[in-house]
């Protein structure tokens, strides 16, 4: 049997701890023959090597990263935990799945209930990684943004990363920007959906999770993973 240990950065946010056992409760009722553990990789316990000592001695393991781009904790964490373990596998982060694109597409919509305005600008707010080709993955999402949206967008991170949202919010206003919003490119409530949401945008969206689509992209990359080479 091949267990599916579910992967998230950790939070001390008892909001982002709900939203991440719902999205794991979710894959659990779209995979319900696959056994679904829980981990972390930082802030909350148990952590990545430890799940990975305990269910990988008995059955093979396919850990799928609940990060909404490639970076240390998937190059490091999760990659150093993984090679430990000889029936271990990762798979890709879920941030560039079109279904993510959706979920964030939504997540404005709510935000925005009277629509778009002449002279709004998105800033899609990412953490921030110093992985350039965590950069990449956010592009990738607001390239397909703009092919979506009705307005310009740009991108901003809270950490690591330039520019900063606070910078991304001042620099669409000095183009003309008549209202800010702030897409939260952030999976669960926590550190950086409050840094995203203290930024100075005049509209912030909700972060991604809880919603069923990111459970089905986790479901996906599990079943790619586990599908026979």
């Amino acid at each position: 049997m091949t267990t599916l240990i579910a992967c998230s950065h950790g939070t001390a946010d008892p909001a982002g701890q709900a939203a991440i056992r719902a999205v794991i409760d979710d894959v659990r009722s779209l995979l319900p023959g696959v056994r679904v553990v829980g981990t972390v990789v930082d802030v909350e316990e148990p952590r990545i090597p430890e799940v990975l000592e305990r269910e990988s001695s008995a059955d093979d393991a396919i850990v799928v990263p609940l990060l909404l781009s490639v970076g240390y904790h998937t190059a490091v964490d999760i990659a150093h935990a993984v090679k430990a373990h000889t029936g271990a596998r990762q798979t890709l982060p879920l941030g560039t799945h079109p279904l993510i694109v959706d979920v964030l597409v939504d997540r404005l919509r709510s935000a925005l209930p009277d629509g778009w305005q002449d002279g709004d600008h998105v800033v899609l707010a990412a953490a921030g990684s110093t992985d350039p080709a965590a950069e990449q993955d956010v592009e990738q999402v607001a390239t397909s943004l703009r092919g979506i949206l009705p307005v310009p967008v740009s991108v901003g991170y809270a950490s690591a990363s330039v520019p900063r949202v606070r910078d991304a919010v001042s620099a669409a206003r000095a183009a003309g920007a008549q209202r800010v919003v702030v897409a939260s490119h952030v999976l669960a409530p926590g550190f950086f959906a409050r840094l995203v949401a203290g930024a100075g945008g005049d509209v912030v969206s909700a972060p991604l999770a809880p919603d069923a689509r990111i459970a089905a992209v986790v479901v996906e990359r599990f079943r790619d993973a586990h599908a026979p080479r």
